[in-house]
């Protein structure tokens, strides 16, 4: 069985890595000042943003391993599991990681705000790559909260230090959206690919066998995470995921109801809708006419 080593405080990962806990729920550990770094699987309690520089060694992460670059930006969530065993150690890493635990962030305006950060659940090959203008903001946002946290803790410490990791997680969208954009022709040739899987999904029998097509689904075949996947679809097309979807099962619709003589419920779970119905509610919200109308019309 896998060797995991299961951290629940922030305390445990710097006894871990060797070094100092200011705060116990929100520490900046600079890698730099450690001599090495052992490799191990590590299930985190807590929020952690690792900031590599140089070659780093290796992270698996979820199915993939993943080689750090030059300015690379990683997520990890409560829950997740990441690191490797193989046994070895990076001799003089380079690099930071930002932890800081969910308690931190009760009652403070960051607890509501965190579900839209959807990047805290992106695969590791997901990473945000920065130029180096956008890393040098991250790093100041780093510099800025282990500045914080050198001081003695008052009843302050907790709103400016949450304020200042909402600040580094808000340049983190803008910086992924900037990444969306410059990796446009490799978008466009994944929205490509999702339509291809969504027209080899009705050309089989998954319908009938596993219901209508999902984002999870899609996701895994394109291999990315069902955030990643989502946060792209909306960047390209202004539609969700699902609404993209939608979409794709309603223009199915059409073409049966028009190339075929299949009543609506044959059609309905032809395509994997449990209940005809649900076919013809969802068929009116998106194209304004029940099928039997639209048959009609057509005709």
């Amino acid at each position: 069985m896998e060797n995991i080593i299961k951290l629940e405080t922030i305390q445990e990962y710097n006894r871990l890595l060797g070094a100092e806990t200011l705060h116990p729920l929100v520490s900046v550990t600079d890698f730099s000042t450690l001599q090495s770094l052992k490799h191990c699987r590590k299930n985190f309690g807590f929020y952690c943003v690792f900031y590599k520089e140089l070659d780093c060694g290796v992270l698996q992460y979820g199915r993939n391993k993943y080689d750090y670059e030059d300015g690379t930006l990683v997520f990890i969530s409560p829950g997740q599991i990441a690191g490797v065993n193989d046994g070895g150690e990076t001799i003089n890493p380079k690099g930071l990681v930002l932890m800081f635990h969910p308690d931190l962030l009760y009652g403070t305006p960051l607890a509501r705000r965190m579900k839209d950060y959807t990047f805290f659940s992106y695969e590791s090959n997901e990473a945000l790559h920065m130029s180096d203008r956008e890393r040098r903001i991250i790093l100041n946002c780093f510099h800025e909260i282990r500045e914080e946290l050198e001081n003695a803790i008052d009843k302050h410490t907790k709103q400016i230090v949450t304020s200042n990791i909402e600040t580094l997680l808000n340049h983190c969208v803008r910086f992924y959206e900037r990444q969306f954009v410059t990796r446009e022709v490799v978008n466009h040739d994944l929205l490509t690919e999702f339509e291809q899987i969504l027209q080899q999904y009705f050309n089989s029998d998954k319908p009938s066998e596993i219901g209508l097509p999902s984002v999870q689904y899609c996701a895994e075949q394109m291999h990315l995470s069902p955030n990643y996947f989502g946060d792209l679809v909306k960047k390209e097309t202004g539609k969700s995921a699902q609404e993209y979807i939608q979409l794709a099962i309603m223009e199915k619709v059409k073409e049966l109801l028009i190339d075929s003589n299949k009543t609506i419920s044959e059609i309905a779970y032809e395509l994997g809708f449990k209940y005809p119905h649900h076919l013809s509610r969802i068929f009116k919200k998106v194209i304004g006419t029940t099928p039997n109308e639209y048959r009609a019309q057509a005709g």
